[in-house]
């Protein structure tokens, strides 16, 4: 009894294993060889090539830099000169229309030469004609005729569980295929100054390096993302692939092409997360929302009334779960647009309205980056410290950030909300106390001196090396 009782389960659990794996494999799609037909001829291979500086790091002549030194050889005779030599980086991209080229920002960084190549052999020429670094996009243009173009979709329809295709060139593997799912839609990535203002797609899509660029597809061959970032440990694929959404894309691209430069909306603000005890103390039944720390005295946030401690949870008819989600929200809106937030203050919903500022950037950045220069030595704006505003009434003596302009020289070395008490080159020393001081510190300075700022970032003292553009 009990062996044939054992018989039956056997049978059945093979049965079973059986039904699942045919139901598995009726859920997949079959239609990706079409798609790949009708979409590949549309996706190119991209070749960067670019100049590179190199320095030897063991000192003139093979002489560790610190043997010299202690023999008090000055350092114009320590240093070996700067060799330069032509450095070539691969990537993907497609076709958009009349012969616009969409790809990654980071594919074509300081390129000097881009070369565009399709599945059917053809090679191009490209011209960059514009980058967005905040959002990972460039734009290049080809003279070619009779050029293939995509299908555009719709990635706000995308849902998490939808079959998608990416088509790229992998370690120079050209026009390879990988298929996976929607795993996450919004999420909100930081690498290099990059993810603020795009709500990443996140897919298992197999994506390595060389599919920066390329075109994510739907079933039905349109273009719904740009494979843009990977997470992983190992520098290959480790299942966490992030796309730019394409309505993202399309919209950047748009303002590039049409004006030369990408716009969005800014309010003026700090924000953090509301975890649980914070969502307690503010009244709130749960914590969500953009908690603001702080706000910019004259921009958007500061006219329209927002405080402190209030806590966005609806902008422009779009529900803010994270304080993440603003960025996205804010930075999909023009500047001078009018949008109304549901904010909640001392445990109470109010409505604010607002009227966008426009976020700061580099005018001369949507330029290739061989030819970029700056108008701003460093790229900052500071603001002096308001000592009648309660969050601030206990800061050090200096003059805050206030802004730091992508790609600009104090870009990843000085960030918003660090208080800046002293500037110091070589044997001069320049006290920061509010926003006249460092202005005139500044101007002892000329163009090229790497000059040491002297900051306080969270109560932490801070030296970060800065040269001036």
């Amino acid at each position: 009894m009990k062996i044939l009782t054992m018989k039956i389960l056997t049978k059945s659990f093979l049965i079973l294993i059986i039904t699942s794996s045919v139901n598995l494999l009726g859920q997949l799609p079959e239609n990706i060889a079409e798609l790949v037909d009708q979409s590949a001829p549309a996706v190119v291979n991209i070749t960067a090539k670019k100049e590179v500086s190199q320095r030897s790091s063991f000192g003139y002549g093979g002489i560790p830099d610190e043997m010299l030194e202690r023999f008090g050889i000055p350092r114009d005779y320590r240093e070996m000169p700067q060799q330069r030599r032509e450095s070539v980086s691969f990537g993907s991209g497609f076709i958009l229309k009349n012969n616009y080229i969409l790809t990654n920002f980071h594919v074509v960084e300081d390129a000097t030469e881009v070369l565009v190549s399709l599945s059917d052999r053809r090679e191009f020429k490209a011209e960059v004609v514009g980058v967005d670094p905040l959002s990972d996009l460039a734009v290049l243009e080809v003279e070619g005729k009779n050029l293939p173009v995509v299908d555009v979709g719709n990635s706000d329809k995308l849902n998490v569980g939808d079959w998608v295709i990416a088509i790229g060139s992998p370690f120079s593997f050209d026009f390879s295929v990988t298929a996976g799912i929607v795993s996450a839609k919004g999420r909100s990535i930081q690498n290099n100054n990059i993810g603020n203002y795009v709500p990443f797609l996140q897919t298992d899509v197999a994506i390595n390096p060389g599919n920066s660029g390329g075109p994510l597809f739907n079933l039905d061959g349109d273009v719904v993302g740009i494979n843009s970032q990977i997470y992983s440990r190992s520098g290959g694929y480790q299942g966490l692939a992030f796309a730019i959404p394409i309505n993202v894309a399309i919209d950047v691209a748009d303002q590039i092409i049409n004006n030369g430069e990408v716009s969005r909306g800014y309010l003026g603000v700090r924000m953090s997360e509301v975890d649980s005890d914070l969502a307690d103390a503010l009244g709130m039944a749960k914590p969500y929302g953009a908690l603001i720390n702080d706000v910019e005295e004259g921009e958007s946030a500061d006219k329209a009334g927002l405080v402190p401690g209030d806590v966005i949870i609806e902008f422009d008819n779009k529900e803010i779960k994270f304080s993440s989600d603003l960025p996205h929200v804010v930075g999909q809106i023009r500047p001078d647009s009018y949008a109304k937030a549901k904010v909640i203050r001392d445990g109470k919903e109010i409505t604010l309205d607002f009227t966008l500022g426009e976020l700061p950037v580099n005018s001369e950045q949507f330029i290739p980056a061989k030819t970029q220069q700056s108008s701003d030595p460093l790229g900052l704006k500071v603001a002096d410290i308001d000592r009648n505003n309660p969050s601030m009434t206990n800061m050090p003596e200096g003059a805050i950030v206030s802004r730091v302009n992508p790609n600009s020289a104090a870009s990843g070395k000085v960030n918003r909300g660090d208080i800046i008490t002293m500037i110091q080159y070589k044997g001069r020393k320049y006290n920061v106390y509010d926003v006249d001081s460092f202005n005139q510190a500044i101007g002892n300075f000329s163009s090229g001196d790497k000059i040491a700022i002297h900051l306080i970032r969270n109560g932490t003292r801070l030296i970060r090396s800065v040269t001036l553009n």
